[in-house]
């Protein structure tokens, strides 16, 4: 199945939740590369950009108040809201 930047927005929320609702970038994109390999590597030109807009998704996630920016051990997260 070919994915979309919806698709992302999904797969960067699990990967929070999998991570115990915070989760730093890198943590983000093991869980979805370790999780989502096939699907990304048949989604066309979006399997050449997909950390990029992973992080567009992770932006739209934190203004539609589901994620918020943290810090954890000196490093920058993304964390759950009510997390």
């Amino acid at each position: 199945m070919a994915w979309d930047r919806e698709d992302l927005k999904k797969a960067v929320m699990a990967a929070v939740d999998a991570n115990g609702g915070e989760a730093t970038i890198v943590e983000v994109a093991k869980h979805i590369w370790t999780n989502n390999e096939v699907d990304l590597r048949a989604s066309g030109d979006l399997f050449f950009t997909w950390q990029y807009e992973m992080r567009w998704a992770a932006q739209k996630l934190r203004d539609d108040s589901k994620l918020e920016l943290s810090t954890r051990s000196g490093k920058k997260t993304w964390r759950k809201v009510g997390a």
